[in-house]
This record gives C-alpha cells, structure tokens and sequence, in this order.
C-alpha cells in the first residue's frame, strides 16, 4: 500500500514538472524574433529614406525643369527678340523656317539638332494631308522644335472674307493638336499680310502674332546655296537692293522649306556664331499664357 501511494505522489510530481517546462517561454526564439523585428524596421527606415530622397529628387528635377523653361525673350513689334531683363545676352538671333514640312524640313531639323540650334517650324495644311507628311509633323515635334502656324492653304489674308481668314487659322491649329497634341504659339501670316480680324483671331487662339525682320531665299537671285549663305550671314542682299546689313540683336530670321535653304543651313548656323551671335532656344521666347501669368 505504502509501495502504491508513493508510485502516485511520484507520478503527479513528474506531471507538474512537464507542465512547467512547456509553460516556460524559450528564451533563445523570443530573442530571434526581437532581433528579426527590429531588422523589419531597420529595413523599413532605409525604405522610406530611400523614397523620400527619391521624391526630393524628382521635386529638384521638377523645379530646374520649370527654371530651366522660364522666358527670358518677348518678340516686339518689329519681331525681333527682346531680352526680359538687362542681364540676358542680346546677341541672338532666331531662326525661323516657312512652308514646312514640304521636302527639306526633316533633313534641316536633323542639320539644327546636329548643330544643336533651335528653330520654329512654320506649317502648312496643305503639307499635311498624307501619313507620311503627318509623320514628319510628329518628328519635327519630337524632336523639340516648336510648330507655328502659317496658315492651311497659304492665301493673301486681306484678300478673304474674314469667315475664311478665321477658318485658315483655327482649322490649321485644329489639324496640328490632332496630330501632336499641342496648338501652335507662334503665327506666321503668308508675306507677312494680316488683317485687324486676322490678328484679332490670332490672338483669340493664344498666340504669338510675328512677322521677320530679314529672309532672302525667296528672291530669286538667291535661290542659291552659296549666295544665300552669305546674305545670310551678313544682313546683306545687294541684288534684291539691300545694300548693308540686317543682322542685328535680336534678329529674326526668315527661312523656307526649300532645296537651296536645306543646303546652306549649316553654313547659316555655324556663319552667324562665327560673327558674334547665338541662336536663340525658341522655347525661351515669353509665350500670351506666359506673358499674362505674369500680369
């Protein structure tokens, strides 16, 4: 009986201690999971770091950006291009090209890109009619070069009615938004004609009303690569009676999509800095949005 009792006092006793040992936490897991935790949050921190550099970053880049795209230029009444403020240079010129994208405007975009000198493309409806002349709109857009408008169909605008000179207008900035997406800034009436609807219009449509202050590939005597080139760079057309110098600060310079132009752009470009001028970046030329922004 003794023997019995003493098996049972024995036996709970070993129940108690194995009931003990599984309630007693395992001290070696529980230091693993703080260790694994604290890890987690080391991670975490590092993580959000990261993004909040990478935000701060993309706000830099966003500002220089927004820096980088503030006008310094404004086109005055006689469109040349004025400095803004005194402490930007003036020796500049703007190169402009008309009847575009007719045959050459690519091939000029490729010479101006290689050269790394701006231009406005002055567009045509009427160049603008097959896929293969939309395509070429796409690139000169792509390749940063601003679209103007210079009317669909190329008329005399004093000689419309005005319902057709604001049809020449709106339907050609309608055309170019279906195509790239953006409506031109920057108008250009064929021969510099206007009309006070036409500019009226113009102005409606939140552009830029400019005319040029020299060009001469279009008179005949310099339908020529060579003349051209240094009509071009000096200001000078003696054979179309233009006997001294055109070129000045600021100078806007009229070109056309034409065989003759595309030959002697780069002698035009390289010309024009050789004699003390850059080309002005047409992006920094004060848009109406801008210029009203800052009313």
């Amino acid at each position: 009986m003794k023997r019995l009792v003493f098996l049972l006092i024995f036996a709970l006793a070993l129940s108690a201690c194995s009931a003990n040992e599984a309630e007693e936490p395992d001290d070696s897991a529980s230091e693993d999971t703080n260790q694994q935790t604290e890890e987690e949050m080391e991670h975490k921190d590092e993580r959000a770091e990261e993004e909040e550099s990478e935000e701060d970053e993309e706000s830099e880049i966003e500002v220089d950006a927004e820096a980088a795209n503030e006008p310094e230029y404004y086109v005055a009444e006689d469109a040349s291009v004025v400095p803004l403020e005194e402490d930007i240079d003036e020796n500049v010129v703007l190169l402009t090209i008309d009847d575009a994208p007719a045959e050459y405007a690519l091939e000029m975009a490729e010479t101006l890109q290689d050269l790394e000198a701006g231009a406005i493309f002055f567009v045509n409806g009427h160049f603008l009619d097959t896929p293969e002349e939309e395509e070429a709109l796409r690139q000169l857009h792509e390749m940063g070069f601003p679209i103007g408008n210079h009317t669909y169909n190329h008329p005399l605008i004093p000689d419309l009615p005005e319902e057709e000179q604001k049809e020449e207008i709106v339907s050609l900035n309608d055309r170019v938004e279906e195509i790239i997406g953006e409506r031109p800034k920057f108008f250009r009436a064929p021969n510099g004609m206007n009309t006070d609807y036409s500019e009226q219009i113009v102005a409606d449509e939140g552009m830029i009303l400019m005319n040029w202050t020299y060009g001469y590939d279009y008179f005949e005597p310099y339908m020529d690569a060579d003349k051209l080139a240094e009509a071009m760079i000096s200001g000078e057309g003696p054979e179309v009676d233009v006997d001294y110098s055109l070129l000045k600060p600021g100078a806007n310079l009229l070109m056309h999509d034409r065989e003759w132009t595309n030959e002697a752009l780069e002698r035009i470009v390289n010309g024009l800095r050789d004699s003390g001028y850059e080309i002005v970046d047409p992006h920094l030329i004060q848009t109406l949005d801008e210029a009203s922004e800052k009313e």
